[in-house]
């Protein structure tokens, strides 16, 4: 799995000096928001937004469709490149045109 691997190192490192990618923090009502909810539950919300958003092949509005803020999972995605197809190949090296497989889904930070 990518979590435990060296190339996870390497991309938290990568992530990390990101000028644009390191910008990104949870305010307090989304700190709050996690912790009244539990690690479980924000995971549970990521994948669903990941799956419904990011997995398709060709995924409505992609490059539009991870908003700004409002939720956790959404700062994730962006301080985390999983917020469109095109971040996805750039950072996660995951083709755009397929669908993701469950293994590529595992492998994502955010999963």
């Amino acid at each position: 799995m990518l979590k435990e691997s060296e190339n996870w190192t390497r991309l938290k490192k990568r992530l990390a000096e990101s000028k644009f990618r390191s910008r990104f923090e949870l305010n307090q009502a989304m700190v709050n928001y996690c912790r009244d909810r539990g690690e479980e539950v924000i995971r549970q919300h990521c994948m669903k937004f990941v799956r419904q958003r990011l997995a398709p092949a060709y995924p409505e509005n992609d490059g539009k469709q991870t908003p700004w803020n409002g939720h956790p999972c959404f700062v994730a995605q962006h301080a985390t490149a999983c917020c469109c197809r095109h971040c996805l190949r750039k950072w996660h090296r995951i083709p755009e045109g397929r669908a993701l497989s469950s293994r590529k889904f595992s492998m994502l930070p955010i999963s």
